[in-house]
This record gives C-alpha cells, structure tokens and sequence, in this order.
C-alpha cells in the first residue's frame, strides 16, 4: 500500500538547531541542525517506510499573506547565520538520499505539503506529515495524519481526528478558526486581543467558527469580552485567513514525482563521513555489507595463532613495527578479563587468544623488548592488563587514541569507531555494537571475535601514518613523542604500583562519619520543629520555605529549588541551612568515598588502583576514575581526614607529597609578562595579599582576611575566565561590585588586560589557541554571533592556555623524574598525580634526597620568567604529608 510522508523542512530544521549544542566538523561547517534533521529523518524513514516523500522549505520571508497583512510574521527573529548556512547542507543530504524537496516563491512550505496533502486525502493515500507548527493540523482527515515534534526531534505526537478532538475537542478545520480568535504570536496573526486559547475554545464549543461567534456577539458572556470581539471583528476574520493553509499551491508535480524507494548507502556514507555524523555512519553500515569499508571481514585473511603454527608465525616479529590490540570484557582494565590480542602488519593479520599468547615465547619476548616498536589503542590500559597476566608491554611508540586525542581534544569521543570514522574512507563497528549494552551485552568467541579485533588492528595500521602526518603538520609531535606518550608509559607504572588503603582506619572513619551524619540529623530536626527525610527535596523545600518561612530563591518544575548554590545563599539567614549544607558533605563522604574506596580496595593487596585518564580534558588536565582520587573534598576536616587512610605500602616508608605553588598563576605572569604581576613572584610576596593591596590600594598590614578572600577569588577566577557575574556569586557581592572589582584588578595588572585581549583576538584569527608546550584546543564558536557561546569561547581562549600549559609542565616533570630517581639510585616510587600536586613513597632514609630531586625536577621541568616553587611535605599518610 502506498504511504506518502511530507516533512516541513523549515520547521524540523530549527527545531534541530536548537534542541543540539552548536556542532562542527573540522572544516568548520556548522551541522547541528542538518544532525538532528537527518536523525530525525532517518527515524521516520524507518518507522513509517514510506514510498512517497517530499520535503517542503519556505522560498523566502514574503508571501500571498503579506498582500493581506503587512505585518504577517513581521516580529519574527532573523535567522542566525549558523542555522541558515546549514539550509543548502540539509538539501544536499537530501539529494543525495533520493528524497525530493520543493520550494515555492510567494508561498509557504504549509501551503506545499497542505497541496499534497490533499492529493493525498484526494486518492485515499495514507499520508504522515511531519512538522512541528501546530497550523497544520488542520489538515488531518482519515487519511492524513500529523507527527508533532515536541521536545527537539526525537520525541513525537501522532494527531489523528480523535485526538485533535481529545486535546481540543475540536475538528480538525476548526484549528483555522481557533487561530482566528486567539491569534499566533509566533507568525504574529493578532486574532482577537485578550482571547487566548482558553477563551477561544469555550467560545468554538458554543458557537462553532469565528463567522458564528460574530454573529452571536451580544450573547458571549462579559462585557470587556463583547467590547473586544465587536472592535475585532474584521481582524478575526483576517487572521483566520492567514491562519489557512492552501491546498491548491500551484505546483508543477504531482504525487507520482515523490516516489521514493529508500537511499543508496555507498553514494550516502561519504557525505555523513564528510559531516562527522558518526552515528549515523554507524547504523547504515550496519544495515548495508555493501558499505565501501576498508575492514570489511571478507577483505581480511586472518590466522589464527595455535601452540602447533607458532614456528610458523615467529619471523613476523622481524618487522620494523605491528600494530597490536588488546581486547577486554570491561572498561576497567584493572579488573577486566583479557580475552585475545590481534596483531597487524600491512600483510598479515594474527588472532591470538590469551591464553595461546601466554605461551608464545616469541611473541611474549618480542612484546617485552623496548626496541621492538609497537602500535597500540590505548596503550597504558593494554600494559596494565595484560601485566595481570605476566605479559610485559614495552616498546610502545604509537598510541592511536592519544594522537587522536592530541589533534583535537574536544572531540566528542576517541574510541578507535570514531576515529575510523572521521579519519579513513571506511567505518568500524563500534564495540556497544558489536557486543550490546547492558543486560544485552553478549561475548563474542572464535571466527567472530577474531574478526572484530583483526578489523581494528588492520584499521590502526592505516591510521598511524595518517595521524602521524597530522601530529607533524599542526605542529604536535614533540609535545606527542616527548610528553604524552612517555607520560602514558609512567602513568601505566603508577597505576599498577596502586596505593595502599588502611582498611581498619577506613572504618573507623566510615563509623566516625556516621555517627557526626546522626549528630547533624538531630541537629536539623531540632531546628525544624519536626522531623522529615534530610534527603527529600520536595520535604526540604517544605520545611525552609513553607515551615521557616526563608525566601524563595528559585523553583523547579516540581517545587522548591534546594540546590546547593541555593542553601549557600540561604546559609546567613538560618543555621539549619548550614547544617544541612555540612550533612549533605558528611553523606558525601561516606557514600562516595568511606564506601567507594572500600569497594575498590583490592584485596589481593591492599591497594586502590585508580585508572588516570589521559583523553578527556580538553586542557590537557589528567583525571582519575575507579575511584577519583582527584575529588577529594578537602576544605572541610573530615573531607581532609579522608587521606589519613592512604597509607605507604612498606614498613618504615613514608608518603611524601610535592605540590606546586600557585602555578597557574606563575604561568599566567609568565604568558601575560605583567611586571607587577611578576614582580609579586620574585619578591616571594603571597599573591593574593600582593593583590589586595593594588586592588585595594592599601599597604599590607592593611590587608584583611576579607580582602585577601576577595582578591585571591579574583586571582583564581581570572585563570578560568571568571566573568561578573560568577565572581558575584563565589562572593555574595553584587554583579556590579564584582565588576568593578575585576576591572580594579585589570587596572592594578595591565599585562594582564593585554595578554586577555591579545589572545582572543589571535584565537579569532586562527580558530585555536595553544599551550607553552604547543598543545592546541580549538574553539568554533570563537566567531559566532550568538553571544554566549561566543562568550564562552573567548574564556576558554583565555584560560586554556594557563591550565593547559600547568598540565604540561606537570607531565613533562613526571616523564623527567622517572630517570631522576633511577639516576639517584633511590628506591622510591612515584604514586599518584593530584592536580598540581605528585605523591610518592620512599624509606625514610631516602626522604632528604628523595625531597632534593623531586624539587630540582619539578622546578627546572619549564623556564619561566618567575620561578616555580614546590612545597613538599612528609608524613606517615597522605594526610600527614599535607
């Protein structure tokens, strides 16, 4: 049975814009709309399988409708240049998926699909149209139905007659007349004044149409109400005209031209590749094998490695360089099964269960020896893993996800699918696809395992000259070759030393925690007058609000707003506020850390093994997950007591933590050259008191606690771009008191205001900026016209450079100490990196020259135009060494 779906373009497209965060692909093309039109598309081309489409756009702002009505849609904003660039990106996938689009001069998109729609009805065609403007509902027939996009694209409403009546209870031609009377803002059609929908509909199920309202016009109930429909009449009989939607558009096809037979995925691929849709690319890879992919199964001869063909197999690693995969069935490589390894050359491709590796001598000496270069996905993760299993990984001198990373790390993802995907002319499977998620998650084994892992070891051949290239051209590869990669290779050693965790102490703190968690709940009771659930925001809300009487912040859907930024407000005004602030803290503490480091402890030695992320933060930042160890609150004292349970893993060892002194200030003197600012660091003055008193012109026995609260807020807030507004609120000052505070400090440290204003105007000029070490972010939205992400963009170009360029130096110290402490034949071991700060442990007989190298090759890792310092502390537990 023929099925015709007619799409307003226009409509879907903007729904598209502004449902997604504004996208780009590396050539800069805005897509965000054309993503979220094409998945919407693609969804209703499945679900409805259609064998007519066509896809209406509007030809221009003036209509038949402005001859009426001058002013019709006259209040409507312009196009931002970011959605309407996307409008020729949207036909052209169009084109190149077969699907028929039209525009007509002098008519709108509605009067195109309201034409088809009635050739439709005409020849009893099952027809859905697809649009988010409720006007056309007034379409709908027994044959013609409307999917209303509701929240963005995805989520839809189906109307047919009964449900038009439902929701209205109206037919559908009476839509026309409910616009009549109420008018629509959004195509600025006045209708009557002060008749909203409420009234028009009350008015529609007396009377029937506006002719009949009209007429009945000294029966309608109220006397403003009678006065505003008399002095209208005129204007509710032109808005219903405008409000109608034309079925005779004059157009030169007819509904036999929109046949459609579903889209060639070879002619369609290349252009999603082009666009980044990598979903997209994904799921017509998947239902296409006929998909030019350069891993397909069928192009690869894979062996699969047996005790009996090893001899067979020992020249391969004569080869300058494999490509090696290590496949496991979890994301926590420390605690996951290793369940094979692939090997790639340009030749050959070798499937290698586990356990047969194990036993590969050749294999397992050619993986150790460091001179043997290998390429690698991820591999820190492929060292920890396959260490559990007395494999050792070294030689590691390419690393796919890092280069990737590297090249651009706001990429949305790295996982080697995507990188495929945006990089060669092919596409991978990614593994949620392979393998499912969740409780659908099934094990591959035999011919197909071997195939998923050949396919990317094969995959990752091609890559690494691509990025290698790229590393070369964007100027990356020494901040590659020389930090990021021989950090990877420390990181790995770090987590697999782990940390060890004083079991007994972590519960007594856990007991410790619990028993101040029931202090502050009866604390809280008390000053309520009642008892309610803590944790319930609609029973909080009620109690501070209704019970308390506190002043309404903010509300949310459901109630009261109990954010936390909201009691931090509200704390001065109650001191329950302060105590459901500090029991929110405790429940922190024991939830997420007296529980969650109990949960990772390892039992086989007593350690946590964090895993370090390494391709996430756009700044280069590391953080760590399994647990986070880098989230540690630590300006409460139980927070700080957290660390006493870190502890070293040897008798008579002590932790020794090296943390750097403000060092994204000192970088931020060094890049701004601000001489007050520098020297501030060369006079050994502290910073923040510095500040204080050029802000607030006073001498520095004149500095109060406050004021050096105040001015190191704006110390750290200028490093992260802070604007007016969040310094007011870190604060509790006015927006306009912290204007003119950061305007103060800008005057007091005019480099400053220069390096700010500099480095926008080149990441204007270039799209990116970069770190002292080269390293790049880039920033497409430093041009757009929309303020707030252009706003944004110009904060992150401030402060990237500053954080980005402390990550560096923190790397490049960590790379420079592993030969340090080999050099100086000490014994200990670096841990754990913390921000800006580096834990080890050592003997206590090595701690004065353990503290004497760990300072010389943190300060020395950069040459600054201020010196780096390094407190360094020591202790029998983490806490201790603070």
């Amino acid at each position: 049975m023929d099925k015709l779906v007619l799409i307003d373009g226009n409509s879907i497209a903007f729904r598209a814009f502004y449902a997604l965060p504004l996208l780009t692909n590396q050539q800069g093309t805005y897509t965000n709309a054309a993503y979220g039109f094409t998945m919407m598309l693609m969804k209703v081309l499945e679900e409805e399988k259609p064998t007519h489409v066509l896809v209406a756009f509007d030809a221009g702002r003036v209509t038949f409708r402005h001859s009426d009505y001058e002013e019709y849609k006259g209040k409507r904003d312009k196009t931002p240049s970011e959605l309407s660039e996307q409008f020729p990106l949207i036909k052209k996938i169009l084109d190149t998926m077969g699907i028929r689009h039209h525009e007509l001069d002098g008519y709108e998109a509605d009067d195109i699909i309201g034409t088809m729609a009635c050739q439709g009805d005409q020849q009893k065609m099952k027809t859905t149209i697809v649009t988010g403007d409720k006007d056309l509902l007034q379409l709908v027939t027994e044959y013609v139905t409307v999917l209303m996009t509701k929240k963005g694209v995805s989520d839809a409403q189906r109307y047919d007659i009964a449900e038009i009546d439902q929701r209205y209870g109206l037919t559908p031609k009476q839509i026309i007349d409910l616009k009549g009377l109420m008018g629509d803002s959004s195509d600025n059609i006045p209708g009557v004044p002060g008749v909203g929908e409420k009234t028009a509909l009350k008015l529609l199920h007396e009377y029937g149409s506006v002719e009949e309202v009209l007429a009945h016009i000294d029966k309608l109930p109220g006397k403003k109400l009678k006065e505003r429909v008399a002095e209208h009449q005129e204007q509710a009989k032109m808005s219903k005209q405008l409000a109608t939607i034309l079925c005779e558009t004059p157009l030169d096809f007819d509904l036999s031209d929109l046949e459609y037979h579903s889209f060639d995925s070879a002619k369609v691929a290349p252009l999603f590749k082009q666009l980044e849709f990598k979903t997209l690319l994904q799921r017509i890879s998947s239902a296409d094998e006929e998909l030019p992919v350069s891993t397909q199964a069928k192009d690869l001869t894979i062996h699969h490695i047996t005790e009996e063909n090893f001899a067979k197999w020992d020249s391969l690693f004569d080869e300058d360089q494999l490509s090696l995969f290590v496949e496991m069935n979890h994301p926590n490589y420390h605690r996951a099964e290793v369940l094979a390894l692939a090997l790639s050359s340009e030749e050959n491709h070798l499937y290698i269960p586990i356990s047969v590796a194990q036993k590969w001598e050749a294999f397992k000496n050619w993986l150790a020896d460091p001179k043997k270069e290998k390429c690698a996905y991820d591999g820190k993760g492929a060292h920890v893993a396959l260490r559990r299993y007395g494999l050792l990984a070294t030689g590691i001198s390419f690393d796919v996800m890092l280069a990737s990373y590297l090249i651009n790390p706001s990429e949305s993802g790295h996982e080697l699918s995507d990188i495929v995907t945006r990089k060669l002319d092919a596409s991978l499977p990614a593994d949620e696809d392979v393998y499912g998620k969740g409780a659908k998650r099934r094990q591959l084994e035999g011919e197909e395992l071997a195939v998923h892992l050949t396919r990317k070891t094969e995959a990752m051949v091609k890559l690494q000259s691509i990025l290698e290239e790229e590393l070369e051209n964007t100027g990356l590869s020494s901040l590659f070759f020389q930090v990021e990669l021989p950090v990877s290779h420390v990181l790995a050693e770090m987590e697999w030393q782990g940390v060890k965790v004083d079991k007994e102490g972590l519960q007594e703190l856990g007991k410790e925690l619990s028993s101040r968690l029931k202090e502050l709940t009866s604390n809280i009771f008390d000053l309520a007058g009642t008892e309610f659930n803590i944790n319930s925001p609609k029973q909080l809300g009620e109690i501070l609000f209704d019970r308390l009487g506190l002043p309404v912040l903010k509300k949310t859907k459901t109630g009261y707003s109990t954010s936390a930024d909201v009691l931090e407000k509200l704390a001065p005004q109650h001191e329950i506020v302060e105590e459901i602030l500090h029991y929110r803290q405790v429940s922190k503490l024991i939830s997420t850390y007296v529980e969650g480091l109990m949960k990772e402890r390892s039992e086989d030695d007593g350690k946590i093994h964090t895993r370090f992320q390494q391709a996430i933060a756009a700044t280069g930042r590391l953080s760590s997950t399994d647990p986070n160890l880098q989230n540690i609150p630590i300006r409460m004292e139980e927070g700080r007591r957290i660390r006493k349970v870190f502890i070293p893993s040897q008798e008579n060892w002590l932790l020794l933590a090296a943390d750097y002194s403000q060092i994204e200030l000192r970088v931020l003197a060094h890049l701004s050259g601000d001489e007050n600012l520098i020297e501030a660091f060369h006079s050994n003055m502290d910073i923040h008191t510095k500040t204080a008193m050029d802000v607030f012109d006073v001498e520095a026995d004149d500095v109060t606690p406050e004021m050096r609260r105040h001015a190191k807020a704006v110390n750290f807030g200028i490093v992260y771009g802070i604007s007016d507004y969040g310094l007011s609120q870190n604060l509790n000052i006015t927006r306009k008191e912290a204007g003119e505070f950061i305007e103060r400090y800008l005057e007091s440290y005019p480099g400053v205001r220069k390096y700010m204003d500099d480095i926008v105007k080149k990441a204007k000029q270039d799209g990116y900026v970069t770190t002292m070490l080269d390293r790049r972010r880039y920033l497409p939205d430093i041009n757009s016209p929309n303020f707030n992400r252009r706003s944004f963009a110009e904060r992150t170009a401030m402060n990237t450079p500053i954080q980005g360029s402390a990550a560096d130096i923190i790397k490049k110290a960590m790379v420079e100490m592993k030969s340090a402490l080999d050099e100086a034949h000490l014994s200990a071991v670096m841990l754990l990196q913390v921000h800006d700060e580096l834990i080890f442990e050592a003997p206590e007989e090595e701690l004065e020259k353990l503290t004497e190298v760990v300072r010389r090759v943190m300060e020395d890792a950069v040459e600054l135009t201020v010196p780096l310092r390094v407190d360094v502390d020591a202790g029998k537990t983490w806490y201790d060494a603070k």
